[in-house]
């Protein structure tokens, strides 16, 4: 009997739920790291710790969702969508939270400061990054209502048009991306090598993140061509 009310408690009348809980908790983890990359900026340390915890935090609270979700997810499904789809669908919104701590981590860890020159620019990718991942949780949480529908008619035409918008703030991060590496590149010559290669890393995670956040959207993509 405890089994059951645990089940139902995760997942109510829908398995889709704590799947769309998750890529919220992610989302939250990513959009905190603007607030973290000003903090650096604004030589404010205290300030970055409180948000490097909130971060690791809310990526521990995406885990723990996620092992729920393994765990108790039932292997009977009465829906047009497959229990491995659903699983592999969590596997890459948990990326965007593990990433967005990995970034945290990194830069907590080494006190990480971008030039000056490129302040600016960091911040802008880093929103770029936080813009894509928003996307695609806004379309994770139509896929409710796409199994209303059976993934038909109005609804998914919206949807598209989500996924759509997502690839071109993907692509745009990208495009963000390649601005900022050429400007650390102009001035690595004149910083300490050993935090140029963390500071390419961090960009690199950055960069990560939007692509997680894309790989959202091409699962329920695929998802919906089922």
């Amino acid at each position: 009997m405890a089994t059951n009310n645990t089940l139902g408690n995760l997942f109510g009348r829908s398995p889709i739920r704590p799947i769309q809980e998750h890529m919220q908790i992610a989302e939250e983890a990513a959009q905190l790291l603007p607030q973290l990359i000003q903090a650096t900026i604004d030589d404010d340390w205290e300030r970055a710790s409180e948000i490097h915890k909130a971060i690791v935090s809310a990526e521990r609270e995406a885990d723990k969702l996620k092992r729920s979700v393994r765990k108790n997810l039932p292997k009977s499904l009465f829906m047009p969508v497959a229990r491995t789809d659903l699983l592999e669908l969590i596997g890459i919104q948990d990326h965007v939270a593990n990433t967005a701590e990995d970034v945290a981590v990194l830069i907590m860890g080494r006190k990480m400061r971008f030039p000056e020159k490129l302040e600016p620019a960091i911040l802008d990718l880093t929103a770029a990054c936080v813009a894509t991942v928003q996307q695609a949780l806004k379309a994770i949480q139509e896929l409710d209502e796409l199994l209303e529908v059976g993934f038909l008619g109005r609804e998914v035409k919206l949807v598209e048009s989500m996924l759509k918008e997502l690839d071109k703030l993907e692509a745009k991060t990208d495009k963000k991306a390649v601005i900022v590496r050429r400007g650390l590149f102009k001035l690595e010559a004149d910083l300490p090598p050993v935090d140029v290669m963390f500071q390419y890393r961090v960009l690199a995670l950055l960069s990560a993140i939007a692509d997680d956040a894309e790989k959202v959207g091409d699962r329920l993509q695929i998802l919906m061509a089922k």
